[in-house]
């Protein structure tokens, strides 16, 4: 039976989005993160030509995106050894992991880990399934009946990156508990500060961190940001052959399937790298207008050295800065939304357009 689940946390956002939008400038909205930016042109065009769907998609994905998603990881992720049967395309990410516990038939009596300062799906995906979840960035700590580990890397909210001897400290951990982990990796492309404003974001499946198995080893990803696709629901799960079987069939039974023509256009997204290098430059722009604005009017920047988002505190009980950020016309995300360790930070997007984020600037600056 599915759990009973919690009120949805933006709900309690209603009274600040309201202060914000009465700002005689308008709100700017930095909370949710979702995309403003045009998708690009040649993933437009690629659904288009792909438009006349009139058979049913595959749940296991076109052997074209299969390929893609293959020869993505080996290019832009340094994973060798992937083939096809270890790749499955999902319909966005948030929906695999909020189902993945109930998928692997967890339930009472076992555990999921997730990060402290974690996406909120993380541990509604285990009460979905009747599970404990767990917040714990220590391996030493996850205890014997641990079933599952959710890691992020680069972390929502807060931008931490996991190296290659952290991620594989991990999955060595998760193996002697017999547990499945997973990285969501799907700000990987995004890297800001110290070596990943150069270096590449590791991924759980670098032969590095696997010892060359996959076993008990996913990868999540999601084209919404860096490709501007959110609205296509465009993601894919990547490892172990075996969960990706088990994945399968029930995927085939619940009909989850991804649309063909954004099948097609996964192809394509996935296949260029450019328009990926113009949108990283677009949000480092952004940042760069934003942060130093938040430091200014007296807030610290924590962590954050990738991803889409900062994740910042001026000392105070979230709710306070939330509260001050509105009476600016800025809508912000308070800790508390992202666990019980970070009740004093707020999360900003840099999912605004140049306009916005440089209001958002001048504001900060005027309320010191």
């Amino acid at each position: 039976m599915l759990a009973e689940l919690p009120e949805y946390p933006w709900d309690a956002m209603a009274p600040y989005a309201a202060q914000a939008k009465a700002h005689p400038d308008g709100m700017v909205d930095l909370s949710i993160g979702s995309p403003v930016d045009p998708t690009p042109e040649l993933i437009r065009t690629a659904l288009s030509a792909a438009t006349d769907a009139h058979a049913y998609p595959t749940t296991v994905g076109t052997p074209a995106l299969r390929e893609a998603i293959v020869e993505w990881f080996g290019r832009r992720r340094d994973v060798s050894g992937l083939a096809v049967d270890n790749v499955l395309p999902t319909i966005g990410s948030k929906e695999f992991v909020a189902w993945l516990a109930f998928m692997l038939r967890l339930g009472p009596g076992d555990v999921v880990v997730h990060p402290r300062a974690a996406y909120p799906t993380y541990a509604i995906g285990a009460a979905m399934a009747g599970a404990r979840a767990l917040a714990s960035d220590d391996p030493a700590e996850w205890p014997e009946n641990t079933k599952l580990v959710w890691l992020n890397s680069p972390g929502n909210p807060d931008g931490r990156v996991l190296d290659i001897d952290a991620l594989r400290s991990r999955v060595q951990r998760a193996r002697e508990l017999g547990a499945i982990i997973v990285n969501d990796e799907c700000y990987a492309e995004l890297g800001w500060d110290g070596r990943w404003s150069h270096d590449r974001i590791p991924s759980i499946l670098d032969p590095r961190v696997t010892g060359g198995s996959l076993e008990g080893i996913l990868s999540a990803y999601s084209l919404s940001k860096q490709s501007n696709l959110a609205g296509y629901r465009a993601a894919f799960v990547a490892g172990d052959r075996a969960l990706i079987d088990q994945l399968l069939v029930i995927r085939k039974h619940a009909g989850m399937m991804l649309p063909g023509p954004v099948q097609a256009a996964m192809v394509v997204a996935l296949g260029d790298e450019s328009h990926v290098a113009a949108q990283k430059e677009l949000y480092r722009a952004r940042r760069s207008v934003l942060l130093p604005a938040l430091v200014a009017a007296g807030f610290t920047l924590d962590a954050s050295e990738a991803g889409l988002y900062l994740w910042v505190t001026e000392g105070k009980d979230a709710w306070i800065s939330i509260e001050r950020l509105a009476s600016l016309g800025i809508l912000a995300g308070p800790g508390h939304f992202y666990g019980d360790h970070y009740p004093n930070h707020v999360r900003l997007s840099l999912t605004a357009s140049d306009e916005r984020i440089g209001q958002a600037a001048a504001r900060l600056r005027v309320s010191v």
